[in-house]
């Protein structure tokens, strides 16, 4: 069987998540709906993240194995796009190494989050970005510098979280603008169940009380789950890209 990786985007919007759920449409449905259309037969895919209801994606990244010999690795993008529903797009896929897992290898996952700085948003970015009026840009950055490095992040896990591994390494935290929108960048090796949404919550509301920005590493030192409250909505939020490590030691 040959392994296939696929490079995936979507709009979060109408889905439950990536994950499978009973009686919920999941982004990882409606790709094995497709595949196993495509190999008439059931098809498991592994995704490199699991975003949550209402979260995007531009650079989602999955792998599958497939026991079909006549469709070359670089047709199965378009391949799932003649099936797939018009909120999900197969951007490239490729063969990769048996052993590879998508998300087991990954290096690497950036996340962006998208705030629109005004009290009011334009309708065509209402689902994909957060009104925030006046954010202080370099107060925020501030706050975004303390995340760098390798620290146990229990302060953000969401509540629920039952995943005992706490410590993550963050490589780069900041904000730019990108257009008319702010965006929070985040990279990582690895993220808790809604650490980015209660991470950046947790910083506007600390800007809004004009907070001294010392107190959101007082915070992460704590290592005490927040109260609720302090998650950003799920619309702004996309996870960008997924890296990998080739043989060469190149991120690719």
């Amino acid at each position: 069987m040959r392994n296939i990786r696929v490079t995936a985007a979507y709009d979060g919007t109408d889905f439950a998540g990536w994950q499978n759920q009973d009686n919920a449409r999941t982004v990882q449905g409606v790709l094995e709906a497709a595949l196993a259309e495509i190999h008439k037969q059931p098809v498991t895919i592994y995704g490199a993240g699991r975003t949550d209801s209402g979260v995007h994606a531009g650079g989602q990244v999955f792998n599958f194995y497939s026991v079909l010999e006549t469709i070359p690795a670089e047709r199965y993008a378009s391949a799932l796009n003649r099936l797939l529903p018009r909120d999900v797009r197969a951007l490239e896929s490729r063969e990769a190494a048996e052993s590879f897992n998508s998300r087991r290898d990954a290096r690497m996952r950036e996340y962006r989050y998208y705030i629109y700085p005004s009290r009011c948003v334009p309708p065509w970015r209402r689902l994909y970005s957060w009104a925030i009026p006046a954010p202080d840009m370099a107060r925020l950055g501030e706050m975004a510098s303390f995340l760098v490095g390798r620290h146990d992040f229990t302060s953000f896990a969401a509540q629920g979280d039952t995943n005992p591994a706490r410590v993550k390494e963050i490589y780069s935290a900041g904000f730019f603008m990108d257009g008319p929108c702010m965006v929070f960048r985040i990279t990582g090796s690895a993220f808790l169940w809604r650490m980015v949404r209660n991470i950046l919550g947790t910083m506007i509301e600390l800007d809004r009380n004009k907070r001294e920005p010392e107190i959101l590493r007082q915070i992460l030192l704590a290592r005490k789950p927040l109260h609720e409250g302090m998650t950003a909505p799920a619309r702004g939020l996309f996870l960008h890209k997924v890296a990998y490590e080739n043989p060469d030691g190149l991120m690719y």
